[in-house]
């Protein structure tokens, strides 16, 4: 990228990654002829179209895809050098740092957090933004945007990564549910009543998706929402029954009307959550005080969220 000029960097990136001008005029809040000059003059410098026409959409040339990292990773560095300071006091900073989580991470986390930062850095401000729907999903790239990502382990998400909290699955379902008047439960009697279950893209099993997968015991599925934390309140009230964290299903019973039904034991889901970060970031005084704000809100959790658990647990039975 030698003599190019820095100030096209942020144009480059948004036009590879939205392959389309006018969304990223949009996206750089610029008009479209601004964006199209932009263009013309990265043309001209790499000697080369960025983007062919296919059909009625683009597609980046081959020479555009080998400059996707290299931009990210240059672009990283500008963003950090910014930032850089001789050092960090959270009790004076400003700083606005930007945590991707999912809804139930963010659900568990973001009070004991909240409460650190009141402590710790009443000026600063952690947003936690959702990965559904952001398209955020745990690449290198992505810490262009965030500062941590907070998800679970098992995704080849890629950057460094510490693990925070373990979680189980729990089965739930409403306080009045018949299935509950039953002496014994089996896992093969989940199948005998209607499942809701989260969704988290194509091709992603959960942890509770293996459980029945490795039982060879087919769910009747029928309400599907994304992620887990509007589980129960589709539970409460029906006849519908699903596995949700056990810290979730602690949280949602403090407002729902709803029964937290335990695995017994060796049947046990586990859901390990970690936060990652670019590596770049790993000695970064900021990055460390924020990684220590989540490693210990993250300590509180199963003092915080304690379960009270249906009597009968649910067995392996035939299912075994």
């Amino acid at each position: 990228m030698k003599n190019l000029d820095l100030n096209l960097l942020p144009q480059l990136q948004v036009l590879l990654e939205l392959r389309n001008v006018s969304r990223a005029a949009e996206r750089l809040q610029l008009s479209q002829p601004a964006t199209s000059a932009a263009m013309a003059r990265l043309r001209r410098h790499f000697d080369d179209e960025l983007l062919v026409r296919n059909g009625r959409t683009y597609d980046l040339t081959p020479f555009a895809q080998s400059l996707v990292p290299l931009v990210d990773e240059a672009m990283l560095h500008i963003q950090r050098a910014t930032r850089v300071r001789s050092g960090f006091d959270p009790a004076t900073s400003e700083r606005e740092f930007v945590i991707a989580a999912s809804d139930y991470a963010a659900a568990l986390i973001v009070g004991p957090l909240r409460g650190i930062l009141g402590k710790e850095a009443p000026r600063v401000s952690v947003d936690v933004i959702p990965t559904a729907g952001t398209g955020i999903q745990g690449r290198l790239a992505d810490y262009l945007k965030i500062d941590m990502l907070v998800g679970p382990m098992g995704y080849q998400m890629q950057g460094a990564s510490k693990q925070v909290f373990r979680d189980s699955f729990v089965a739930i379902a409403d306080a009045g549910n018949p299935l509950l008047q039953q002496p014994h439960l089996t896992f093969a009697d989940l199948a005998t009543v209607p499942h809701a279950v989260g969704y988290f893209g194509e091709g992603i099993s959960t942890p509770a998706d293996k459980l029945f997968e490795a039982a060879g015991i087919q769910r009747r599925v029928a309400a599907v929402v994304a992620g887990f934390l509007s589980l129960p309140l589709l539970v409460e009230g029906t006849d519908l029954l699903a596995l949700v964290p056990r810290m979730l299903a602690a949280r949602a019973q403090r407002g729902a009307d709803i029964a937290v039904l335990e695995f017994s034991e060796g049947m046990e889901a586990s859901l390990v959550e970690a936060m990652y970060w670019h590596p770049s970031q790993t000695e970064d005084p900021a990055s460390v005080w924020l990684r220590s704000v989540v490693q210990r809100s993250c300590a509180r959790l199963h003092e915080l969220y304690p379960v009270t658990a249906h009597p009968v647990a649910i067995s392996a039975g035939d299912a075994a």
